[in-house]
This record gives C-alpha cells, structure tokens and sequence, in this order.
C-alpha cells in the first residue's frame, strides 16, 4: 500500500508540474497586454512600460513562471492587477459562494439520481425505466443556463417564491440559502440525468454478474438482490463521476453565475479574462485543476483501500 500510496503521489505531482506549465504558456499567448488594457489605448509608450515594471510583466517570463509556482506552493498566489487587491483574499471571498453552490448542486443531482437510476434498473423494460430514460436524455440535452432561465421565470417572476438573481450573503443563512437555489438546481438537472445513466447502466450489469444469480438462488427476490448486493458494488463507478462532476461544479458554473449574477470563482474568472488580468486566471485556474487532481487522486487510493487488486497497477 506504502509503494502504491507513494507513486501515486508521484503522479500527482508530476501532473501539477504539467497542468502548471500548460496554464501559463496559454494564459501567456492569449492576445493583448494587461498594461495597455489598463491605461487604455491611447496610452504613451513609456506610461505602458512604467506600468508594466511594476506589474512585473517586463520580466523574463520563466523567471515569473517560477515566482508563481513558488508563491503558489506557499500559498501566495500573487496580486491582482486590476483590483490590486490579493489573489488569495479573492478566491477565498468567491469560494463563499461557488463552494456552497457545488455542494447544493451536487447533493441535489445525488438526491434526484440515484432513486430514478435504482427505479430503472428495477423496473428494466417497463414503462418506469422508459420514463427515466426518456427524462435522462432531455436532462443532457438541454443546456443547463435554459433551466436557469425557465426557474426564474416560473419560481422568481411569477410564483415569487425565490430572489431571480444576486447573493445576500450569509449573514442571514436562510437569505444566502434562498440566493442560491435556484442556481443548484439550475446545475443539478443535468448532472442528475447523468448520474442516472450510469447508475442505470451499473446496476443492470451488476444484477447480471454470478453472485447475483447465487443470491436469486437463495431465495432473495429480484429487489432483495439488488438492495443488499448490488447496489453497494455499483456504486463505485458512480462515485468515480461524482467526484468528477464536483470539480466540474466548482469550476464550470461560469454561465449560471452570469445568468443569477452570482460573486463566485466562475465569474471571477470570466472578469479576469475580460480584463487581461492573467495572474487571476492562472492562479484560479491552476486552483481548479488542483481540485480536479486531487479528487482523482482519493478516489485512486480509496479503490486502493477497498480492493487490493488495483495496488498491483
């Protein structure tokens, strides 16, 4: 377990280095000059080059590519350009609103999934399995921001029952609670209806594998079976996208924080880009790739734990 734990972690680290260097070099070519932006564009050249001194840009830029790194390594991800203000203190403030938001969604997207993919399953061929199944691929096929836009006009424009768009913030829970229901439900739909695929499509190969025919065998019925011996090991690639899409929640809300105008990570990044303010988007970036590492990373070692088989890879 100690050699399995420990090339993991190797990979692990091997994959930052990787993600790291890819994240500048792109955010690094992208067209348009932080400085020039900021003065406009009738700035003088020597104001643009004042300014691109203290913002470091003059730099060789693997010199900043290692000061980055190495601030990022020790929890100082740089300051912004625009706001002149901490990166640090900036995602710390949006992840008040986009760690909440992932956390509702995708508990939502649990909650609405695994019955209707144990429903299917159960019900194989029948008109409940076609129902899940038919619901399913509207849920995937349907862009998550026209979900947005259908729960304003139905619970905030007419029933009035929750706020359209902005955070309150959580000094009243029940307020910032309110402020962000209808964003996770608007991005549980379609993460539900993928769950539910895959919990369908495990399941169902699951109650085909010998030990199920054993316990039919015993005496169990078809939902004893199901309950008490498939549905644990089913699980697994379940829990594998889920960790998944939780990264995806943290990190891919971009449109839905535009359409409920929320202050969170995604529209913090959509502003830096809109800004040229590249060591926002390279820390931010680089943070959500982390997450997406890491979560990889536990589910591998997780596995590890529950089946000794996947220590030999």
């Amino acid at each position: 377990m100690i050699a399995h734990l420990a090339k993991r972690l190797g990979i692990l680290a091997a994959s930052l280095a990787v993600a790291s260097m890819v994240i500048f070099v792109v955010v690094e070519i992208a067209p348009g000059d932080p400085a020039s932006y900021m003065l406009g564009m009738n700035a003088q050249p020597d104001t643009v080059a004042a300014l691109r001194a203290e913002l470091g840009l003059d730099q060789p830029k693997l010199q900043r590519y290692l000061s980055w790194v190495a601030g990022m390594a020790t929890g100082e991800f740089g300051t912004s350009y625009t706001y002149r203000a901490p990166v640090a203190q900036m995602v710390a403030e949006r992840l008040q609103v986009s760690l909440p938001l992932a956390l509702m969604a995708l508990l939502l997207a649990m909650a609405i999934a695994l019955p209707a993919g144990i429903l299917a399953a159960a019900r194989r061929g029948r008109a409940a399995d076609a129902g899940v199944i038919a619901a399913t691929q509207i849920g995937i096929a349907v862009p998550n921001f026209w979900f947005a836009m259908l729960l304003v006009l139905l619970f905030a424009l007419k029933l009035r029952w929750l706020p359209a768009g902005g955070f309150a913030g959580w000094d009243d829970p029940l307020a910032g609670l309110k402020s962000l229901a209808l964003p996770a439900i608007a991005l549980a739909l379609p993460q539900a209806a993928i769950l539910a695929r895959i919990m369908r499509s495990a399941l169902i190969e699951t109650l085909g594998e010998d030990y199920i025919r054993t316990a039919r065998a015993k005496g169990l019925t078809r939902a004893q079976a199901l309950r008490k011996h498939g549905l644990r090991n089913a699980l697994i690639p379940v829990l594998t996208i889920m960790g998944l899409q939780f990264s995806f929640l943290l990190a891919g809300a971009i449109i839905i924080e535009q359409v409920f105008y929320l202050p969170g990570l995604g529209r913090l990044i959509f502003q830096a880009i809109t800004q040229r303010d590249l060591i926002v988007v390279e820390s931010v970036v680089m943070l959500l790739v982390f997450a997406v590492i890491l979560v990889t990373f536990l589910t591998d070692i997780a596995y590890a734990a529950v089946d000794p088989r996947l220590r030999r890879r």
